[in-house]
């Protein structure tokens, strides 16, 4: 190149650069920002928990340390299994719970014999750890562990010489694994004072004992790439619940030093960040796939539902958070049936909801101002993580229009902004064109790593999102808008006591039709509106419809019997009536162990039902029971005695048949509850003879 060339070259860039080419040169940072290793952590956003270890076989949620390590005997362990279901749903990773609170060890350490070495699984020669890092290899998965700090079996708990202990079996997971991702702490420990346990009157202090800053100054030597979680961090926070939701103002900033593990007011003050936090600490939202961590076979009915999976993943992944889904492996070492069918259900719809984003080539979009051509609004659009629209120093509020040449539909809004420079917007407003003038859909506050909102379907032509306020100039690195499928559910039925019906929908946005004569409904039955009362023996069957789709869902049928407006308890007290209230969420214990009944009239009863407590305890179930009948309240016979066959694993509403016999009392005695426990009722009912 000669002089003449290099000359016209640089005069060239010059002119570009002045013409908007270059522009201002890009935001200073607002601090503070990630580091590298939270920067590729936040692009996972979605990964597994899995609680699998000496509570799986204890039926516990947390141990005592005192367990037999015999007990730990998974007959079809296949590490495999679990990193197909996970990868298979789009998920990045597994962290496993390498040792809980109770001290078991799932790797031959060298630290105790309170380990698997100890137990029958491979006659001691296991390593569980081993075999779910390898799978996680195999199937492009990233490993984590959880270590719980509290350790309720080792003798030195609550001294110095533990913390030694702690740390070398923190360095066994971190030296012979491969590498890690994310190191997981508790923040439970023995400073509660709540459960009983080994050396449980060793008193520690939350803060200090542990030497956090020298534990995690090992992690950072032998993992360097780790990001490592507690309540404070360091480098990733708890959300501050165990359902899953992040915060309609959710700041990836944290006050880290006011923070402490296990804190009583951490939930309240400090989970869902500080516009003005001093370190950069994000959100992880970690949540069971079923009501506990831990496996328990009563719980194999209750796997979270369509919609609740829905609403946890908008709520975390959607609000700045990412997500820890947790599956209680079973006692045969796998992810139970019930729990992958929900899970894939959960990745279809998700597939389905973000399948095309609408914003593509086709669309102008314009900015009320810019920093200069390299932070345009085109390049919130350009589907490219690194560049950005940016305004100039000074400037916290802005405009991007997306203008499409054909009308669109939408019903989800995805906003990202560019973390790398730190968190910046504060309040945002989202607005359609209809007829000519602009129309508010939403507002929110904060963005960070992801934003999704979920909206009622909306036409239009052009889409505008403005940055309200912000803590500097906003850099905003994505827009994206999709139409999401209507979510086509079966209805679901609730009745009160007086018999009033409410029929519901998952989406707000589809139509429910029923029948109640026994016909197939169909979209030109009766579409539901209001409430409605079925007072006596009833069929009613529903189906959801979407209007423009023309789609219906599968049917569903719900067989009512007579409406229990006049029903009473004979004593028992106002809790008694929790049994009859037609919601399987309250519950009634009897310190008699049985529960009477007056219905307010004679019926033909040929059966009852009974639905057993729901919570997580399941205290005071009925193994065996008595049923009784009477048309006076003085004078009683015995109709049916036997057992709830199964209800241990099986705790749903369990049906029972007789002759008809005519009755105004019932009576439920319980002759054996599975814990002994006195009885509970979660919901009694009858079975109405047909005439």
């Amino acid at each position: 190149m000669n002089r003449l060339q290099f000359f016209l070259m640089v005069l060239f860039s010059a002119l570009l650069y002045s013409c908007g080419g270059g522009g201002q040169p890009a935001p200073d940072p607002v601090y503070p920002i990630p580091s590298d290793r939270q920067l590729a952590w936040q692009e996972l956003e979605y990964y597994g928990f899995v609680h699998f270890n000496m509570n799986t076989f204890t039926n516990m949620e947390w141990g005592t340390g005192a367990e037999d390590p015999a007990l730990f005997n998974p007959t079809e362990f296949d590490a495999g299994q679990w990193a197909k279901v996970v990868k298979e749903a789009g998920m990045k990773g597994i962290i496993i719970t390498a040792k809980h609170h109770d001290g078991f060890c799932l790797w031959p350490t060298a630290t105790t014999a309170h380990s698997i070495t100890a137990s029958p699984y491979k006659n001691g020669k296991g390593d569980i750890i081993r075999e779910i890092a390898d799978a996680c290899r195999a199937e492009g998965l990233k490993f984590g562990v959880y270590l719980s700090p509290w350790d309720r079996n080792n003798e030195h708990y609550g001294t110095e010489k533990y913390i030694d202990i702690l740390r070398e079996q923190l360095r066994e997971l971190l030296t012979n694994y491969g590498e890690i991702f994310e190191v997981w702490f508790d923040g439970a420990n023995g400073g509660t004072g709540y459960y009983g346990g080994a050396n449980e009157e060793r008193r520690v202090d939350k803060r200090n004992y542990y030497d956090w800053e020298n534990t995690f100054k090992l992690v950072r030597e032998l993992q360097p790439n780790a990001v490592i979680f507690g309540d404070a961090g360091p480098d990733v926070r708890w959300v501050g619940n165990e359902h899953g939701f992040a915060y309609e103002t959710t700041w990836s900033n944290l006050m880290r030093d006011s923070v402490y593990g296990g804190m009583p007011e951490y939930s309240e003050m400090y989970s869902m960040g500080q516009e003005n936090g001093t370190h950069w600490v994000p959100a992880e939202a970690d949540v069971s796939i079923r009501p506990g961590w831990y496996y328990h076979e009563y719980e194999d009915h209750k796997v979270r539902s369509l919609p609740q999976l829905l609403d946890i993943y908008y709520n975390s992944i959607g609000r700045n958070a990412s997500l820890l889904l947790n599956f209680p492996v079973d006692k045969r070492g796998l992810i139970h049936e019930n729990d992958v069918a929900q899970l894939r259900k959960l990745t279809s719809k998700i597939k389905e909801d973000f399948a095309f984003n609408l914003v593509g080539k086709q669309v102008l979009i314009s900015a009320s101002v810019d920093r200069g051509r390299a932070y345009s609004g085109s390049k919130a659009i350009d589907q490219k993580k690194d560049t950005y629209w940016s305004t100039p120093d000074g400037t916290v509020s802005g405009s991007l229009t997306l203008e499409f040449k054909e009308e669109i539909a939408f019903n989800r809004f995805l906003v990202q902004e560019y973390i790398a420079l730190g968190q910046r917007v504060k309040a945002f407003l989202l607005e359609v064109q209809v007829d000519g003038d602009w129309q508010e859909i939403a507002t929110g506050t904060t963005v960070g790593y992801k934003r999704i909102l979920r909206l009622p379907t909306v036409k239009t032509k052009a889409v505008r999102f403005t940055v309200l306020d912000a803590k500097a100039s906003p850099t905003i690195s994505n827009l994206a808008l999709y139409e999401a499928p209507k979510l086509l559910l079966e209805p679901e039925l609730r009745r009160e006591k007086s018999g009033l019906v409410t029929l519901l929908a998952a989406d707000e946005e589809v139509a429910i039709h029923y029948t109640l004569d026994g016909s197939e409904p169909s979209p030109v039955s009766t579409r539901y509106t209001d409430p409605f009362l079925v007072e006596t023996p009833t069929e009613v069957r529903a189906i959801t419809v979407d209007p423009v789709a023309g789609l219906a869902s599968e049917m569903v049928s719900y067989s009512l019997d007579i409406a229990k407006s006049n029903w009473k308890v004979v004593g028992g007290g106002e809790q008694a009536l929790n049994a009859i209230d037609e919601s399987d969420r309250t519950n009634y214990v009897a310190s008699s162990g049985q529960l009477t009944v007056d219905m307010g009239a004679n019926h033909t009863l040929s059966g009852f039902t009974y639905m057993p407590v729901q919570n997580r305890y399941m205290s005071g179930v009925i193994k065996t029971y008595v049923y009784s009948v009477s048309e006076d309240g003085v004078t009683w016979r015995q109709i049916a005695e036997g057992e709830f066959g199964n209800i241990a694993n099986s705790p749903i509403l369990q049906r029972v048949g007789f002759p008809p016999v005519k009755a105004r009392y019932f009576r439920l005695a319980a002759r054996e509850t599975l814990d002994g426990n006195p009885a509970s009722f979660a919901e009694v009912g009858v079975i109405t003879a047909k005439k």
